[in-house]
């Protein structure tokens, strides 16, 4: 009779544990604590007067992120003072503070929040580099002539 390799319960468990760790490792992010982050991000723009928001969906687009959101303060002290309350929002939330770039210029300020990146420029900044229009699908545009 043929007997398949000698095995302990001990091993069979530490299998279990660590199929189970690695799966969650795995697994995809939650989208609802996704969105939930976004509506969160779009309300602390909001009350804070942040100008033209505009929200992309980089589901399926991008692994780094699920949203990005973009949108404009009037100067540069408005919008550093943006990025600076979105962090302090942010931070209860997720557990950490988001990484923030570009917040001595106060030109372009980018913060991490894990699953949605937002971008806050002012306003000459962000007409010269048109972000938004890297992600915006073709097909919204119209016709395109050859």
């Amino acid at each position: 009779m043929a007997r398949g390799p000698l095995t302990y319960p001990e091993d069979r468990n530490l299998s279990v544990d660590t199929i189970a760790a690695g799966a969650a490792d795995l697994a995809p992010k939650g989208t609802q604590a996704s969105d939930d982050l976004l509506a969160l991000i779009l309300t602390s723009l909001d009350d804070d007067k942040a100008e033209e928001i505009v929200q992309i969906d980089l589901r399926g687009k991008s692994s780094v992120a699920d949203h990005m959101v973009v949108c404009s303060g009037r100067s540069t002290r408005q919008v550093t003072a943006l990025s600076e309350k979105l962090a302090e929002r942010i931070k209860p939330v997720v557990g950490r503070s988001p990484k923030i770039e570009g917040k001595a210029q106060g030109d372009w300020v980018l913060v991490d929040a894990g699953d949605v990146i937002v971008h806050i420029f002012r306003p000459e900044v962000r007409e010269f580099y048109q972000l938004e229009k890297m992600w915006q699908d073709p097909s919204a545009d119209g016709p395109r002539a050859n």
